[in-house]
């Protein structure tokens, strides 16, 4: 350990985990640690006079918090065991070869975790002394624990690994390695891997590595922009600029995106450091989390004056920094083909921050299902401000009932539940649960604290509102069209169509316009399409995502004319009638 410092001064230059980490092991009153999270990055630490050096787990923990001090072990199925020193290894190997000499030496620094164990109880015991002054601390680093003590059900344990974890609680919970200053620090990347026995005991100190924050990122760039092979970066842009723009990654995807950037001999640039940004997210996140494209701002949403208004105030809110006024999260309803996922990404880019979309994280492995979503979450935390989407979010969230998955799907609602309900993430990590069916989604997930704002969109009520719908696709999808009056179409077929119907109609004018070798979608190619529209065949279904719709809105205004005057006793009779003839339970 560093001398100069007192352990006061030396715990204040400590980032929060470390610190945290070192008070638990001074406090005494463990043996077992385990360490999860961002533990394959580098890790900063402060020498002096604000000089920082990056360094890998392991080295940190040895040289950093134990100062090579005493006697430090590895373990890992890999390497076998081994030392911090040379000199630590021959004391081992010396104390070992004494007491067990018809053994092999191999056995001693075997990868089998059955003879390692042994050999290494063996060892820290025989070191242990009553007398204080004599005594010396022993920390054993197991790095890769979930191979050592998988997640899963104890019934598909091999003998080993029953082993391992019968070990492993026993010195989490011996008098003699308290008093003899043994320590055991268990390395992996996802809490969820390992065994719930363990994991989950009072007996163990859980410590989370987060991914490094903006101050660490800036002061990572800084030391490589002082290196000898330094950094390119575009004029105008400092390490301070790419640190602000890099949420989300850590310091190895820095290293990485440094050195393929001069590789290319690409200048860092704003949308360089975008597309090189998703790339890694997307791949750290092994395809969890899917980037959503927010390139529109709310101007390219047609109608929803109200729910646009209620946005664009939440977006004021975020820019000014007042994020205590924001909701933990929003339920965007309405039947299928309003544009709720649209909705939802244009105020992503109206507020200026990254959208990505929850993807399938389960497995029929057991064990992987909360591994997944343990790291998803973790990366959402490092990206904050991040809006977060999940698409059909009634099938996709499921609840806390749900049977025959040996409790997966209530251990992964639980989760998401805490998760959603932090509130220490309040305007930095933004929910939006988007759904036709609200009234399946859970009230645990509806409530004050977690989807707390509830919008809903509806079909176009009126001909003008269809034509300026018509206007704004038109404007997306950027088509040319000839100068005609599509509202006199409207009136004259009087469909009662979505945005998405809308658009499909555009697009099949547009393939009769291209098929006839023109450039300019006709009134003859909207007249002729909408001739040939014939609605849709599940009348009931959208009947039934309109009422359930209506139901969730918290005001009037967001609720068509149509629906105004029912009241929600009615609305629930008619919704428990369409579910009969839908053939829904509930």
């Amino acid at each position: 350990m560093a001398q100069p410092y007192i352990y006061t001064d030396f715990l204040r230059i400590l980032p929060d985990w470390a610190r945290e980490l070192a008070m638990k092991y001074g406090s005494k009153t463990a043996n077992l640690y385990i360490l999860h999270g961002n533990i394959r990055d580098f890790l900063p630490h402060e020498e002096r006079e604000g000089e920082f050096v990056f360094t890998l787990m392991q080295k940190y923990i040895s040289e950093v918090l134990f100062g090579n001090q005493d006697i430090i072990a590895f373990y890992d199925r890999s390497d076998g065991v081994s030392f911090c020193t040379d000199e630590m290894r021959s004391s081992y190997e010396r104390a070992m070869r004494a007491r067990y000499p018809e053994d092999s030496a191999g056995d001693f620094f075997s990868t089998d975790p059955e003879k390692s164990f042994f050999y290494l109880e063996k060892y820290f015991l025989s070191r242990i002394s009553r007398d204080k002054a004599k005594r010396c601390r022993m920390v054993l680093i197991i790095d890769y624990a979930e191979t050592i003590i998988p997640g899963g059900d104890l019934l598909r344990f091999s003998d080993a690994d029953r082993y391992c974890l019968v070990t492993l609680q026993r010195w989490a919970n011996n008098p003699l390695f308290t008093e003899g200053d043994v320590s055991v620090i268990l390395l992996t990347e996802n809490l969820a891997d390992i065994s719930p026995r363990l994991a989950a005991s009072p007996s163990t100190v859980k410590v989370n590595v987060p991914f490094p924050d903006e101050a660490v990122r800036a002061r990572f760039l800084k030391s490589k922009a002082a290196s000898e092979e330094g950094i390119l970066l575009e004029r105008g842009l400092t390490p301070e600029g790419v640190a602000a723009v890099t949420s989300g990654l850590n310091l190895m995807n820095l290293e990485r995106l440094c050195l393929e950037s001069r590789e290319e001999d690409q200048a860092l640039n704003l949308d360089y450091l975008r597309k090189k940004k998703k790339e890694m997210i997307e791949n750290e996140a092994a395809g969890l989390l899917e980037f959503m494209d927010t390139v529109y701002s709310l101007d390219a949403v047609s109608g929803h004056a109200f729910v646009k208004k209620q946005f664009r105030t939440a977006a004021k809110a975020i820019q000014k920094g007042q994020l205590e006024v924001l909701p933990m999260g929003y339920l965007i309803a309405g039947p299928v083909g309003t544009g709720k996922s649209f909705m939802v990404s244009a105020f992503a880019g109206e507020i200026g921050i990254p959208m990505v979309k929850f993807r399938n994280f389960r497995s029929k492995w057991q064990g992987v299902t909360e591994s997944n979503l343990e790291k998803a979450l973790n990366i959402l935390k490092s990206m904050a401000p991040v809006a977060v989407m999940i698409d059909e979010a009634d099938a996709f969230l499921g609840d806390r009932d749900q049977d025959g998955d040996s409790g997966v799907s209530n251990r992964v609602f639980a989760q998401i539940a805490s998760f959603m309900g932090d509130t220490s993430y309040r305007g930095k990590i933004i929910w939006f649960l988007i759904t036709c069916r609200p009234d399946l989604i859970p009230i645990d997930l509806k409530r004050q604290g977690r989807a707390e704002e509830h919008y809903a969109l509806f079909y176009p009520e009126t001909d003008q509102e269809k034509v300026d719908l018509f206007e704004t696709l038109v404007k997306k999808l950027k088509f040319g069209v000839h100068n005609f009056s599509i509202l006199d179409l409207f009136r004259k077929f009087h469909l009662d169509v979505s945005g998405a119907e809308i658009e499909a109609m555009l697009i099949r004018a547009r393939q009769r316009a291209v098929m006839d070798g023109r450039t300019m979608i006709s009134r003859e190619d909207m007249l002729e399409v909408m001739s040939d529209y014939i609605p849709p065949l599940y009348e009931r279904e959208i009947r039934l995502q309109n009422l359930a719709a209506v139901l969730e809105c918290t005001s009037r205004k967001m609720v068509p004319k149509k629906f105004q005057n029912i009241e929600n006793v009615k609305i629930l009779a008619e919704i428990q009638e369409l579910k009969t003839l839908l053939r829904e339970r509930g």
